[in-house]
């Protein structure tokens, strides 16, 4: 009798590639089954990482543009990275807030180095970029004694999506679901000097505003305007906020973007927020007040957190900072970005490409799928970014018509030419 069941059965690197898919809808399955939908399906099923690179559950590598969304500044397992984490974790790895650690105030002391901050300014540790913010509203709740309702946030900003944080985000398509949300907060037009002056008085608590705004498409402020911000909050007493969330830690080239000249404007801030690249992977964020006169903004017991300034994440915030400056990283992003920006400038279909160091931002033009370049339409940067995550490469399809690049900071030229080259297919399909 034939075994025409054998005979269906696939063999070899057939057996195995579907051997990995049954794998990976088994745990998509499970995803769907014990984790909150609030991320949607998961793209893929990542069991590994090291440098640049991920892999998934099937075995297929990628090269990884995004780096946890501007996270993994050292790449995925950094040596130095891993080692801090072991060793701490070795000795210590939670205390509570009761308490200190050594990890807590080295990390502290060395972004009031790399900050050059002034006598009195001090860092509060917390567990992510919302929470950051979310201290610095609170902060902002008490500049000019209190009593001032009104904080201003500008169109086009992602700070968060805790309840404060959220209601400084620009997109009300976050905020609706959630209404009345936290009062008090206006949003002025982006880049808009007039519309600022219009809209700050001695009413105004602060400004929050991202030197490099990066969910709404990669984008700096127009000339001029970071200094209008300073002017104008000083001269009603008000807090300027720099969300340095995720443009902050070597992303653009300098330790924070606002260090830039070309970005910054040579602006003192009074409060500054940091997060994802702070911790290379690790959960933290920070919250540093400029100055004696912000850090009295909270008093002892009126704000805190479990886990902020836990060991572990200290440990690694530490490692990050140590080995940027160890391996000149900074000047090594400056390198990349520029050869980067001038083989993306050759790229047909590539518009505009905005910011700066490793925070990119590409505009998508000429035509659509099976489209006349000549009826407007650009390519659907959702299609592209999952054609392009097929071919083995993650990328960011932030906005309509525009892609987002934040690999790790350690990516090197010989890392990015596979991606320049497939990119024309890419973006035409």
């Amino acid at each position: 009798m034939t075994d025409t069941h054998a005979q269906t059965q696939p063999t070899g690197q057939a057996a195995n590639d579907q051997a990995a898919g049954d794998q990976a809808q088994t745990w998509r399955d499970d995803f769907s089954r014990v984790l909150s939908p609030v991320f949607g399906s998961p793209q893929l099923d990542l069991v590994r990482g090291q440098g640049s690179y991920v892999w998934d559950a099937a075995g297929k590598k990628y090269l990884d543009l995004l780096a946890g969304i501007a996270v993994n500044v050292l790449g995925h397992a950094h040596p130095a990275w891993t080692t801090a984490i072991a060793e701490q974790a070795s000795t210590l790895g939670h205390i509570s807030n009761f308490f200190t650690s050594p990890a807590q105030i080295g990390l502290a002391e060395k972004l009031h180095e790399i900050l050059d901050l002034p006598a009195g300014s001090a860092v509060f540790f917390s567990n992510s970029g919302t929470e950051a913010n979310e201290a610095a509203f609170k902060m902002a709740r008490r500049a000019g004694g209190g009593g001032r309702p009104f904080i201003i946030a500008i169109d086009g900003a992602f700070h968060g999506r805790t309840m404060g944080s959220l209601a400084l985000t620009a997109k009300a398509a976050y905020r609706e679901p959630f209404a009345p949300g936290v009062p008090g907060v206006v949003h002025v037009p982006y880049g808009d000097t007039q519309a600022l002056e219009a809209a700050i008085n001695e009413n105004t608590a602060a400004v929050f505003i991202e030197p490099v705004q990066g969910e709404v498409g990669v984008r700096t402020h127009p000339a001029g305007y970071l200094t209008a911000v300073r002017e104008l909050t000083t001269k009603f007493g008000a807090l300027m906020v720099l969300d340095e969330v995720q443009s902050g830690i070597g992303r653009t080239g300098s330790w924070f973007a606002h260090q830039d000249p070309e970005i910054g404007e040579g602006v003192t801030p009074d409060i500054i927020t940091s997060a994802k690249g702070l911790g290379g992977g690790m959960p933290i964020g920070a919250t540093i007040t400029v100055g004696d006169e912000n850090t009295k903004l909270l008093d002892a017991g009126q704000h805190g957190t479990t886990f902020g300034g836990n060991p572990l994440s200290c440990a690694a915030g530490l490692a990050v900072l140590e080995t940027i400056e160890k391996d000149n990283l900074l000047a090594h992003v400056a390198e990349v970005s520029d050869w980067l920006k001038a083989q993306l400038a050759e790229v047909d279909g590539i518009g505009e490409i905005t910011g700066k160091g490793l925070l990119l931002g590409l505009e998508l033009t000429g035509a659509a799928d099976g489209q006349d370049a000549s009826d407007g339409a650009v390519p659907d940067a959702k299609a592209v970014a999952a054609r392009a995550l097929e071919a083995g490469f993650i990328i960011n399809p932030v906005a309509p018509g525009r892609l987002r690049l934040a690999p790790p900071l350690t990516i090197t030229t010989d890392e990015l030419a596979p991606f320049i080259a497939a990119l024309p297919g890419l973006i035409t399909g």
